[in-house]
């Protein structure tokens, strides 16, 4: 057996020593002490890395700061003639969360202008996730009244691409 100052002068060894523990048995007594474990230890596999609850906590944080930047007021970035007739808007929204671009390349043309006519199909624009050029298209017929994102910035799961006035 171990008497409790042995197991006190065991820890006080472990923790100034910084090794990674001892495992020790006398008369049948197994005594097991951790240290400091070293800074590259491998994750356990199958153990969550972050706890679901902390997981909902910072969404909790980082969502409202963000709605008003995904969708603007349409009072202040509208005319009042377009914010009266938003029932008649159709709003195109990311699927994907990635990089929004307007253009195949940096040379080319937009695909399409506020102003444009739209058909139903026609590419929008591109929106890059993980290297793959994801084209976004119109699903419904009508003129685009308003692009949101600017031309290379990132975009959410979500957010509004384009705002269409439906025909």
């Amino acid at each position: 057996m171990f008497t409790f100052d042995e197991i006190c002068q065991l820890i006080r060894l472990v923790a100034e020593t910084r090794v990674g523990g001892i495992e020790l048995e006398r008369d049948g007594a197994k005594l097991r002490i951790d240290g400091v474990q070293p800074a590259a230890a491998p994750p356990m596999v199958g153990a969550p890395l972050v706890s679901e609850q902390a997981v909902q906590a910072l969404r909790a944080a980082v969502t409202p700061p963000l709605a008003p930047a995904a969708q603007p007021s349409p009072a202040k970035e509208q005319p009042e003639e377009e914010a009266a007739s938003e029932d008649n808007l159709h709003f195109v929204t990311s699927p994907i969360v990635g990089t929004f671009y307007r253009a195949p390349n940096p040379d080319a043309d937009p695909y399409v202008q506020p102003g444009d006519r739209v058909r139903k199909g026609q590419v929008l624009c591109i929106v890059e996730a993980m290297k793959l050029m994801n084209e976004i298209e119109s699903d419904v017929d009508g003129v685009i009244v308003k692009i949101y994102p600017e031309n290379a910035q990132p975009v959410e799961f979500g957010e509004r691409l384009f705002a269409i006035r439906v025909d």
